[in-house]
C-alpha cells in the first residue's frame, strides 16, 4: 500500500512557511512523513529546535490520526513528547505514526522521529475526532 511522498502543506499556515511537510500511507496503521532541516528551524545551539521538532509531529502524527479517521477533522488532546537525540541543517527527518487504537471519537497514537537511522524523538498522543453537524449559517457559521 506503500505510495510516493505527497505535500500536505498546501494552506497558508505555520507547516507551510517553515517549509512543508511530505507525507504517505504504508497500511491503514501506519503512516509516514518527512522534512527536510533547513536553518529556520534551529536554536541558539544550532540543532534544530524542539518546537519545531514538536509542531512536525503535530502535524505528521495529526494527518495519520485524520486519515486513520475516515478524513474527519482531529484535533490534538494530548501530545507526550521525549527528545533523544538532535538533527542539523541539511538533515532530512522521517516520522513513523503507528495508530494503536482507534474509537467513535478518539485515535491513539505512537510517533517516532529518525534521523540517519537514529530516533531522535518520540512520542505518544491522543486527537479527538470531530463530528462535524450540517449548519445553515454559511462559511464560517
Amino acid at each position: 500500500m506503500s505510495k510516493e511522498f505527497e505535500q500536505i502543506s498546501i494552506k497558508p499556515g505555520y507547516m507551510k512557511h517553515n517549509g512543508g511537510v511530505l507525507f504517505r500511507t504504508i497500511s491503514e496503521t501506519e503512516y509516514e512523513f518527512k522534512s527536510i532541516i533547513n536553518e529556520n528551524h534551529l536554536n541558539a545551539a544550532g540543532i534544530t529546535h524542539g518546537g519545531y521538532l514538536s509542531a512536525l509531529i503535530d502535524a505528521g502524527a495529526g494527518t495519520a490520526a485524520h486519515r486513520a479517521a475516515g478524513n474527519a477533522p482531529c484535533v490534538t488532546i494530548s501530545l507526550d513528547i521525549k527528545f533523544i537525540g538532535a538533527s542539523k541543517v541539511g538533515d532530512e527527518i522521517i516520522g513513523h505514526t503507528k495508530i494503536l487504537k482507534k474509537t467513535n471519537t478518539l485515535v491513539f497514537l505512537f510517533c517516532e522521529l529518525k534521523c540517519n537511522d537514529k530516533i531522535i524523538t518520540s512520542a505518544s498522543g491522543v486527537w479527538k475526532i470531530i463530528k462535524i453537524k450540517p449548519s445553515n449559517l454559511g462559511p464560517g457559521g
